[in-house]
């Protein structure tokens, strides 16, 4: 029988540079969710690694080494032939590539019972926290993964199926020591939660609205939301909805007026 796993869309609520290390690398505060739809992984014992991508967002997915999943195998040494199925959107400011690597690398300890021979951050920033895949404060280069507790909420993911290439935005930045988050309410019910969260921003939101416009249509479209904001560096944004069936409305209206676009409504946790 294959191992699998799930890899959820990874949703920034919040997501504040702080500072710049002298390498390069920039400093984030992030409030990260997941959502309840995503990717799935599915692998096998073999021979050699292999990689086969299906599902409705398959095309233009490569299944070599270019792949964070195919890497995050040889990062663990197990060789095994692994089916994406692809559901999300790539290169879209919701990590799915590095949520797949991550469950790749849960698939991976699940069959064999060992943890990877490699750092997890050295596959990217977000596939520390996409391995905890539970709401969780980011912090530093992506190192830090704190569990917190975060309400359900209701939304719905728009992305207008435009490129918004990670370094140009972060170059774009007005600033790169912009504060922190304010500490999270723990245990806050959605509306507390939801007054707190309004406080806080995403810093990468107007670089990528100067480089893609098209980020202010989705925000447009979502404006009917409690709260709508870009997640990661786009394109996707999120709308926050009183409830799920809200949140399926909006949905529909916003498939049927934009068919182009990839809407979806979900829970976030």
């Amino acid at each position: 029988m294959p191992t699998e796993a799930f890899a959820p869309a990874k949703v920034n609520l919040a997501l504040h540079v702080t500072g710049k290390r002298p390498d390069g690398y920039h400093l984030l505060d992030s409030l990260v969710v997941f959502a309840d739809i995503g990717d799935r992984i599915s692998l096998e014992p073999a021979a050699a690694t292999s990689l086969a991508v299906t599902g409705p967002r398959a095309r233009g997915v490569p299944a070599d080494a270019r792949n964070l999943v195919w890497r995050a195998a040889e990062m663990h040494g197990t060789p095994v032939a692994i089916t994406l199925d692809k559901h999300l959107p790539a290169a879209a400011g919701i990590g799915g590539g590095s949520s797949d690597a991550a469950a790749t690398l849960r698939a991976l300890h699940a069959l064999t019972g060992r943890a990877p021979a490699g750092d997890p951050l050295s596959l990217g920033a977000d596939v520390p926290v996409c391995l905890h895949a539970g709401a969780a404060r980011m912090r530093g280069i992506g190192e830090i993964v704190e569990p917190l507790e975060v309400p359900p909420l209701a939304a719905v993911l728009v992305n207008p199926g435009v490129e918004v290439p990670t370094g140009p935005v972060f170059a774009a930045l007005a600033a790169t020591d912009t504060a922190p988050m304010t500490d999270p309410p723990q245990g806050a019910g959605p509306v507390a939660f939801l007054a707190w969260l309004a406080r806080q921003r995403n810093d990468l939101q107007a670089p990528a609205l100067t480089l893609q416009p098209a980020i202010a249509r989705v925000l447009e479209a979502l404006s009917d939301a409690t709260l709508a904001r870009m997640s990661g560096s786009g394109a996707t944004c999120f709308g926050l909805y009183p409830d799920r069936a809200a949140a399926a409305r909006a949905a529909r209206r916003i498939a049927e007026k934009h068919p182009d676009w990839w809407t979806a409504a979900c829970t976030l946790r």
